[in-house]
């Protein structure tokens, strides 16, 4: 679903992006309306799915997970229900931050996992990830350095 966007509805989600606990007031303020129209207008977009939730991002050292990985995951086979199978059981994984099916590559999916470290990657990966049904090969790409992070994504 796309969404029109005007000048006002973009500055907002911009604003948003870079601090969701903005107040209403600030907010407003900021964008050129008086609260209620502005809050009226976040509403809107929230409604509209194109806010899909607010959170708080942790720096991932401090909260104890410094290890990053980029896991490439075969599959024997491609079925829809195979896919979903896997789909399901990785989402069950609370180390599996991000799961992407791809194309263009020998890999079905890539998921990204943080850990502690590498052992507690290694109890992963041996006694959930390649224990799942179905896997044909991993493939483990370790995260040497983050020099980009973005999280809020480019309005037109």
């Amino acid at each position: 679903m796309t969404t029109t966007l005007d000048r006002i509805d973009r500055h907002i989600l911009s604003l948003l992006q870079q601090d969701a606990r903005i107040s209403i007031s600030d907010l407003a303020e900021r964008v050129g309306l008086t609260p209620t129209p502005c809050s009226r207008r976040v509403r809107q977009l929230e409604q509209s799915g194109l806010i899909e939730r607010q959170v708080v991002l942790l720096d991932q050292k401090a909260a104890g997970l410094p290890m990053t990985v980029l896991v490439q995951v075969s599959l024997e086979a491609q079925t829809k229900d195979k896919l979903e199978a896997f789909e399901q059981a990785v989402a069950a994984l609370p180390q599996v931050m991000e799961c992407y099916l791809i194309t263009g590559s020998a890999a079905d999916y890539i998921l990204k996992i943080v850990v502690p470290d590498l052992d507690h990657y290694q109890q992963l990966l041996l006694d959930r990830i390649t224990a799942l049904p179905g896997i044909n090969g991993v493939i483990s790409n370790f995260v040497l350095r983050q020099p980009i992070r973005k999280t809020a994504l480019p309005l037109p």
